[in-house]
């Protein structure tokens, strides 16, 4: 087993018609046992950004944490928030700062540019970039989430379909994976704000 499928991770980013939405499990594991399914995956930078980790729990927490560290010294230095372009760019370079002693973590970034036009990006665990208009999915589950968002996904959903779509999308890839699951929760960003809503999954 790969060490980025210690704990388990199943992740879904979604663009929309002037709308995002990011959805992550809520199960932390130790390979095959449960420790815990309430385990937050998906963290809001600000209005604009939402990023997700998948991956070992313990760099996941690391990431954020200095993330949060070098946004905040942004905010202080420039007196204006980090835009989505400047955060991917970020996120990039610190995992390529690292990649002698990697972060096992793939991130996804979700949210809005300055015109509330959609982005999406992930990357792997060396900071290599990927930029899409549709979807993207990480995780030990990406290969069944991937199948489940190419045949529901559609051009320009509303925030309330874009919610329907990457929910049905989790609960479903995530029922054929015993190491992600137990819960969900589903973030959608609009130019109005974030709405976070938490689904229950099956429980065996």
């Amino acid at each position: 087993m790969s060490i980025s499928q210690y704990n388990g991770s199943a992740m879904i980013a979604m663009t929309g018609k002037g709308c995002v939405g990011i959805a992550a499990d809520r199960r932390l594991g130790i390979r095959n046992m449960t420790k815990a399914c309430d385990f937050k995956k998906v963290f809001q930078v600000n209005d604009k950004i939402l990023v997700g980790f998948s991956g070992l729990a313990t760099d996941l927490q690391t990431l954020e944490q200095r993330l949060r560290m070098r946004c905040n010294m942004y905010k202080l230095r420039e007196e204006r928030e980090i835009s989505i372009e400047a955060f991917g760019n970020l996120v990039a370079s610190m995992q390529y700062e690292k990649r002698f002693g990697y972060y096992f973590v793939e991130p996804v970034i979700a949210g809005l540019k300055a015109d509330n036009s959609p982005y999406l990006m992930s990357s792997d665990i060396i900071g290599a970039q990927c930029f899409k208009d549709d979807f993207v999915v990480a995780g030990d589950t990406a290969e069944t989430l991937f199948g489940m968002c190419e045949s529901v996904y559609r051009p320009d959903l509303g925030p309330e379909e874009l919610f329907e779509v990457l929910s049905q999308c989790l609960l479903s890839g995530v029922d054929r994976d015993c190491l992600a699951g137990w819960g969900a929760t589903v973030y959608i960003m609009t130019p109005e704000g974030v709405r976070e809503t938490h689904l229950k999954g099956r429980m065996d």
